[in-house]
């Protein structure tokens, strides 16, 4: 399969992996809005407006919700734009990876941003990282991302135990000398999870390019609340995973001048 997905055509793969990162999306989508709520994933899609079991041609990703205009075909209700924007994120992934990085690397790049990108939402949303789903992008990374930039299974198991520990430590000096946390614990594991893809070598552009994310993000809301910067929320999840999957294109090209 990996073989077949490398040797496609460079405009193939491209339209392929935008079209699998549709399919993707609607249930990343799915997984985000019921997960929180304790709402089965699996089960079957039902409109929000009026209940009615939605049929197979309600769920075609992106198309649906354009030809029916946004609504319920039944009750008029207006369907929840997330989807459509979760899609097209998924999309545009697959699309940019396969365009950027052609072969099987460009196919684990997109694999990696499709795991993410629960993570980088529900943290977005709830302030919230799974275990499982970081335990999963852990798995998948040590299982099958070598090729993505050249790393060595003992360079992704270093990178996965530095970059907890590394974090894990800057939260617990945060919480001894400030008394309070300044770091949720789903953020440590989110960041083994990523060095399982990227090895320890990348970890430390990772950090510091989410590091200075998450400032501009706290500068740039810092009028819009009551809070002092010093105790604003921020969902640093989101920017881990944005870069993370950055730093895939940006790693090679800084460590090869």
């Amino acid at each position: 399969m990996a073989v077949a997905l490398a040797a496609l055509p460079h405009g193939a793969g491209v339209g392929l992996a935008a079209l699998l990162g549709l399919t993707l999306g609607s249930f990343i989508a799915t997984l985000v809005l019921r997960w929180p709520d304790g709402r089965s994933v699996l089960g079957r899609s039902v409109c929000d407006g009026c209940g009615r079991p939605l049929a197979p041609l309600d769920l075609v990703p992106l198309a649906s919700a354009i030809f029916q205009r946004g609504r319920c075909r039944t009750c008029g209700a207006p369907i929840d734009p997330f989807h459509m924007q979760v899609e097209l994120a998924s999309a545009l992934i697959g699309a940019i990876a396969l365009s950027v990085v052609p072969g099987l690397a460009g196919w684990l790049w997109a694999l990696f941003g499709w795991l993410l990108l629960p993570l980088a939402l529900l943290d977005a949303r709830h302030m919230w990282l799974p275990d499982r789903l970081s335990a999963l992008l852990a798995f998948a990374g040590l299982l099958l991302a070598g090729p993505m930039l050249g790393t060595g299974l003992l360079d992704r198991w270093i990178g996965a135990v530095a970059g907890g520990a590394v974090l894990a430590l800057i939260a617990l000096a945060y919480r001894r000398g400030r008394g309070r946390d300044g770091m949720g614990g789903g953020d440590p594991k989110l960041v083994a999870a990523i060095g399982c893809w990227i090895g320890w070598q990348a970890l430390p552009l990772m950090i510091l390019l989410a590091s200075f994310g998450g400032l501009v993000w706290a500068l740039f809301t810092q009028g819009k609340g009551d809070r002092p910067l010093s105790l604003r929320t921020v969902p640093f999840g989101v920017f881990l995973a944005i870069a993370a999957w950055a730093a895939v294109p940006v790693w090679p090209l800084l460590s090869a001048g």
